[in-house]
């Protein structure tokens, strides 16, 4: 793909994917499946399917020192500690909470290109982070669900994901190696985040529980089939966009989660969470704008 090729289509492909998960994922936990072994399986399922991909495009697999570093960081960065958590606190927030938190990213990911130098920000960028993690503040002073308050324990929790999803956006730039494709960036990282899930899986449960993951072929096949697309889409919009504009995906997944929960799962949020999330939208408005102006 060119790099002057419009992101737009693969921006709302990639968000539309990653909101999906949302659902999915709750009734993954619904069906049994712990949160560790289901992040295995879209780790493990997304990296066949990339490195098929690799095997048909005959594309060779650099595994120097500087690649394999890559692929380990930044699976586990972005992919493992992210989708664990993801998947341990939907069972408690629920998720269309879950999925608004990911509103946050592209306003951290900001804040972290501009303190590295990555980027410049203007007094309307400076503004635009404060408005939205005043709109994180609110969403967490919600506590969830209506008639279900979450645990404050959990809500901490749950704001580790954004800051683990904009560190990874801001590595996966700072620290690409020169030449590579992102397919086969995609592939090494899915590799190295299933290796780490799998071993987190066996320490902590003391098993790896994978009867649970066959007794659901269906929900297990369309997740393996949505994570591989969303990855084959995430690498190019990478490339073509760059860190803060790939972070926008957040807008775009978190409109998919709420949508998802609130439709078809039968989840309900009050009017302070709703607030919270039109605050942090606000401020995505105002850095967007912020960049554009750069």
């Amino acid at each position: 793909m060119s790099p002057r090729a419009s992101p737009l289509p693969l921006l709302l492909a990639t968000g539309g994917l990653i909101g999906a998960t949302f659902p999915l994922g709750k009734l993954a936990g619904e069906a049994g499946i712990p949160p560790l072994v289901w992040s295995f399986l879209i780790a493990a399922g997304s990296a066949l399917v990339l490195v098929a991909a690799l095997a048909a495009r005959r594309e060779a697999v650099t595994l120097d020192d500087r690649h394999l570093r890559y692929d380990v960081i930044a699976g586990v960065v972005s992919l493992a500690i992210p989708n664990a958590l993801v998947f341990s606190v939907i069972p408690r927030l629920g998720a269309g909470f879950t999925s608004i938190l990911f509103t946050l990213s592209p306003i951290l990911t900001l804040a972290f290109s501009a303190m590295l130098r990555l980027r410049p920000t203007t007094p309307l960028g400076v503004a635009g982070i404060a408005v939205g993690f005043a709109g994180a503040v609110v969403i967490v002073m919600s506590k969830g669900q209506v008639g279900r308050p979450a645990d404050p324990a959990w809500l901490a929790l749950a704001l580790l994901i954004p800051v683990s999803i904009a560190v990874g956006n801001v590595y996966r730039t700072l620290d690409w190696p020169p030449g590579a494709s992102g397919l086969r960036l995609a592939a090494g990282m899915n590799i190295a985040a299933a290796i780490v899930l799998a071993l987190a899986s066996l320490l902590l449960l003391g098993e790896f529980p994978v009867a649970a993951i066959a007794a659901t072929p269906a929900l297990s096949l369309l997740q393996v089939a949505s994570s591989a697309a969303m990855f084959a889409f995430f690498f190019r919009l990478q490339a073509v966009g760059g860190p803060v504009y790939l972070s926008q995906i957040g807008y775009v997944a978190a409109a998919v989660g709420l949508a998802s929960g609130s439709l078809l799962l039968g989840e309900s949020y009050g009017a302070l969470t709703w607030l919270g999330a039109a605050i942090a939208a606000a401020g995505v408005v105002m850095t967007t704008i912020a960049q554009v102006k750069q």
